[in-house]
């Protein structure tokens, strides 16, 4: 019940904010949710991660990143167009995820959180420090035509592209809910995660659900890296804040609260956007995902005390 009154009055929120804005200042709106569906995509596998394996990976953005980077190198070496690259870059991160996942995550499962995140934003360090010192800082952008693409709706103007992501954050939420509920591994896997004693004692290997579920969501977050690249320059850094908002968003849904991640990346994408509307609080859209992280804490600390 408090789950889904969580995600009713996310939800209303973002409905209203995007009625007003759609009356009022109608790019905001479009621009808005084309950021939404970049954070949900991205933010999709972290819930995955944490409502299955439990374990925060602060290494999150930093997949993204390293994908991103082996599709460009790879597209350039080819002549390859990244969308084409999107499937055997999920491929391949995915087994480099579960490698990872093998040789560091799984050995410190049973260890305090505090172990686990230190190692996890150990992990996050070395990825984008060993790409700082390869590559450098210099950033690396890919020259796509297809992505300056433009509507005209009356005297509105605006790009069209990045309604890709959205695209992307509905596949991932409608593929994982028909994986988790409808197969058989999803099963397993939903198990594993809401009681993985029990579902160890009828038969099911936990740690391998863990090593499959964290390779599904590094693929997925793979395939991102090669659609981010698409939009956006790449650079050893670019993954970070990616890593921080998918935590946010996550937070502000719940553990395991796929629906919820959907509404409030709409929040903070219109959000954003709003204050980018205004030349006075422009510097403030970049840490609003902190404010909303500090609002949901407190809110759910002052809950604890009175219940």
């Amino acid at each position: 019940m408090a789950l889904k009154r969580r995600n009713l009055i996310i939800s209303v929120f973002a409905l209203a904010a995007t009625a007003a804005l759609l009356l009022w200042r109608p790019t905001v709106l479009i621009y808005g949710l084309q950021a939404a569906g970049l954070y949900a995509a991205i933010a999709i596998p972290m819930g995955l991660v944490l409502g299955i394996v439990h374990i925060v990976n602060l290494a999150h953005g930093e997949f993204m990143m390293l994908a991103s980077y082996a599709t460009y190198f790879t597209c350039k070496a080819l002549g390859m167009d990244p969308l084409i690259a999107i499937v055997p870059t999920a491929i391949v991160t995915a087994i480099f995820g579960w490698i990872i996942f093998q040789l560091t995550i799984r050995r410190a499962l049973k260890a305090p959180e505090l172990n686990q995140l230190i190692l996890t934003f150990g992990i996050a360090i070395v990825f984008s420090q060993a790409i700082n010192l390869v590559f450098t800082s210099q950033t690396y952008k890919m020259p796509l035509d297809y992505v300056s693409a433009s509507m005209d709706i009356g005297e509105l103007t605006f790009g069209i592209w990045s309604f890709v992501f959205v695209a992307a954050a509905i596949l991932f939420a409608g593929g994982l809910n028909f994986f988790l509920k409808r197969t058989t591994t999803g099963k397993a896997a939903l198990a594993v995660g809401q009681n993985p004693k029990g579902a160890a004692i009828v038969g099911i290997d936990v740690y391998r659900t863990y090593g499959l579920v964290f390779a599904l969501a590094i693929a997925l977050v793979g395939a991102m890296g090669a659609l981010f690249l698409t939009k956006s320059a790449i650079f050893p850094t670019v993954g970070s804040p990616f890593t921080m908002k998918s935590f946010c968003l996550v937070a502000m849904a719940g553990v395991g609260n796929i629906p919820g991640i959907l509404s409030a990346s709409v929040l903070l994408g219109l959000t954003e956007n709003f204050l980018r509307a205004f030349r006075g609080s422009r510097e403030w859209a970049d840490i609003v995902f902190f404010v909303l992280i500090i609002v949901v804490i407190m809110s759910r600390s002052l809950k604890g005390r009175k219940s």
